[in-house]
């Protein structure tokens, strides 16, 4: 991947990231959604966006939202392939919790360069996905996102494996590893009622899981 322009702020590295996981759901991505996923007045979206749009990383229409340029998407894809890679270092030669990992890498991407996060990527041995399933995007070449289901929408009988967890709360990871729900782990879903918790079996125990904890698990059925 190329390196991103030197004038890239931090809140610019940020803002092209979460415009590429929004961009996943609907695009072009409104004014609003990116308030709201970044916790900022739309009045400051709408500033950042004049700015990216002046460096050519978004195309932004007034009330019509925007969408990443090409030039913008590899650098969303740098800086979330930057996060990735430091996550699965710190998990996994440090010891680091992987509940502890996200807030953590979030403040060191921005201070550790490239060619170290490249140096720790060598040592980890390339990995393909960092502590809590999600892909690392290549250094080189094209990155297509696995599509996976929520567990939330399971059916009843299905026999599924866990491929990624939501990874921005502490306290959700907790719970997920108290469910013995992590990336690569089997399960049956045993009842899926309408509105209601799944019950499901895990590594031979039965558990119950609400919405929350369901709607933070991606599967895929099991072969």
């Amino acid at each position: 991947m190329q390196e991103q322009p030197r004038s890239l702020t931090p809140a610019m590295e940020d803002y092209l990231r979460a415009m590429y996981d929004l961009s996943q759901e609907h695009t072009p991505v409104h004014t609003t959604t990116l308030a709201r996923r970044l916790d900022v007045a739309p009045a400051s979206v709408t500033g950042m966006l004049k700015r990216l749009a002046n460096l050519k990383l978004v195309k932004h229409e007034r009330y019509g939202g925007a969408e990443l340029t090409a030039s913008g998407e590899r650098i969303a894809l740098q800086v979330m392939r930057h996060h990735r890679v430091i996550e699965t270092y710190l998990a996994e030669a440090m010891g680091v919790g992987w509940d502890e990992v996200h807030p953590e890498a979030h403040r060191l991407e921005h201070v550790v360069s490239r060619g170290l996060q490249e140096r720790m990527a060598q040592l980890l041995g390339n990995p393909e996905r960092d502590p809590h399933g999600s892909p690392i995007p290549p250094r080189e070449g094209r990155f297509q996102p696995p599509r996976y289901d929520l567990l939330a929408r399971a059916e009843a009988y299905s026999h599924l494996v866990v491929r990624e967890v939501l990874d921005e709360s502490g306290e959700l990871l907790r719970r997920l590893d108290e469910a013995g729900l992590r990336p690569d782990v089997e399960l049956e879903v045993l009842a899926s009622p309408p509105g209601g918790p799944l019950t499901i079996r895990v590594d031979g125990a039965e558990r119950l899981l609400d919405f929350e904890l369901a709607a933070a698990v991606f599967v895929e059925q099991v072969p």
